[in-house]
């Protein structure tokens, strides 16, 4: 299992690929293959078969993974795309924190 800096749930924004400049969250993030799902990033289209009877055939239009070097936390306190950091408290918790502002993340 490999070690991300962004987490399920975090604000990020794509850094590079067809969709930079987006913003958005993570829904899912797969650290064994260092890829995180964004909503509203990465648009696929999928043509799906109908399986059973009643069932509807189409085109889909779903969320793909996409690399996690591709995206950067948004910081809330100075609203930027930063590096995320690791510092440890005194009690020996690890807290994440912007590399810009140096201002720790509410996990």
């Amino acid at each position: 299992m490999k070690k991300m800096h962004v987490k399920r749930g975090d604000e990020v924004q794509v850094i590079a690929g067809k969709d930079k400049g987006m913003k958005g969250k993570v829904v899912n993030a797969y650290p064994a293959v260092g890829k995180v799902m964004v909503e509203g990033v990465n648009i696929v289209t999928k043509h799906q078969k109908a399986r059973r009877q009643g069932e509807q055939s189409g085109i889909i239009r779903m969320e793909a993974p996409i690399d996690a070097s591709n995206v950067m936390r948004i910081c809330s306190k100075c609203g930027k795309a930063a590096r995320t950091g690791i510092q440890i408290l005194d009690d020996g918790s690890k807290v994440r924190y912007c590399k810009k502002c140096k201002e720790s993340f509410n996990d």
